[in-house]
């Protein structure tokens, strides 16, 4: 019988260094308002935003993505020719074709590794640090750098009550690689196909070609197309986060070995300040144990807001390198993905 080879397996893995960027433009509550039928002291009280990112000038999806990656790396002290893949987490990249991975592993320095993008809503850097991990433990990669990126008010209707108070851009990324110490937990993810719709964008890519081809020869001042936007049944979502979401935390705990007592920092996905309390308080996390604020500053930004919220934890002192970490992701599909992590050194070059 031929012997086919097998690659050389890592078992214990690690976030190396951590990389971020955040859109120059600050937008408050108040500048929503300008357009949203809404107050800044409702949207607060509401989701916990104070303030959110968005793109301007020259900026894209492309461009923030490429600078928290090359963040990450030189914050990792990894060699760029070390690293055997990029990922790239996101829901918010413009084109099915060409992916955009190739393109920002190009824009570093890195063309010619495997690159390809993962999407997975909100969870997708959850989703992202498993395979990035299991593919190190399976010796597919020595390194992997992983990016969560958005630029969510690309599609967002201004107007809209459920979506535009909440959402914001940036990107967040990490160098993922073998350690003495295993710093990754396994994964423990799934997903909700049956309540699916209660995030999605409200025309699929063909209705809306079929409509703008329906729409030519007319005015579009008197008839417009719209635009292909977010649509999200907040109360919706909140019942299926309450039930789903504790046991995948206890869940994540049970697999990773880890006590709860030794949880030292929890970082859940930033979408709503209110569920991430209610989280904390049904696993019974310590009132002292710090809590991924990002929110506040920064909005939801889907696949990145994890790696955001960890770069803003370490920058400012409220968490330290080699301290252990709960992390849970969740949002469209529905879907969620969690792990207990070591957190990498905080950054040289931070995002802000």
């Amino acid at each position: 019988m031929v012997s086919i080879a097998v690659n050389k397996s890592r078992e214990k893995v690690a976030m190396l260094g951590i990389g971020a960027y955040r859109p120059k433009r600050l937008v408050s509550n108040a500048e929503v308002c300008e357009v949203l039928d809404s107050t800044d002291e409702w949207i607060y009280e509401r989701t916990g935003v104070r303030n959110r990112r968005w793109i301007s000038g020259d900026e894209t999806l492309r461009s923030i993505a490429a600078a928290a990656g090359e963040r990450a790396i030189v914050n990792s002290g990894v060699d760029r020719a070390k690293i055997g893949a990029v990922i790239l987490a996101t829901s918010s990249w413009l084109t099915l074709t060409p992916h955009g991975a190739p393109q920002v592993a190009y824009d570093i320095g890195m063309n010619g590794v495997p690159a390809f993008d993962l999407t997975s809503g909100c969870g997708g850097f959850g989703y992202g640090l498993g395979v990035a991990a299991d593919m190190i433990r399976s010796g597919s990669a020595e390194y992997v750098l992983l990016i969560g990126a958005e630029t969510m008010t690309v599609g967002l209707d201004p107007t809209d009550r459920g979506t535009a108070m909440i959402f914001g851009d940036g990107a967040g990324a990490v160098v993922v690689g073998p350690s003495d110490e295993n710093g990754i937990s396994p994964t423990v993810w799934g997903s909700d196909g049956e309540n699916a719709a209660a995030i999605m964008q409200d025309i699929d890519f063909l209705e809306y070609m079929h409509r703008a081809q329906a729409m030519q020869g007319m005015d579009p001042a008197v008839d417009p197309v719209g635009r292909m936007s977010l649509r999200m049944e907040g109360p919706r979502v909140f019942r299926w986060a309450a039930v789903t979401l504790p046991r995948a935390l206890s869940t994540a705990l049970e697999m990773s070995g880890v006590a709860k007592e030794d949880i030292e920092v929890f970082v859940p996905h930033q979408a709503n300040a209110r569920i991430n309390e209610l989280m904390k308080k049904n696993l019974g996390l310590a009132d002292e144990i710090p809590m991924a604020n990002d929110i506040e500053n920064t909005g939801n930004t889907s696949a990145a807001s994890i790696p955001l919220a960890i770069e803003e934890m370490l920058v400012t002192g409220k968490a330290k390198g080699g301290q252990t970490a709960l992390l849970l992701g969740f949002g469209a599909g529905l879907s969620y993905a969690g792990q207990v992590v070591t957190l990498p050194p905080a950054p040289a070059e931070p995002s802000f």
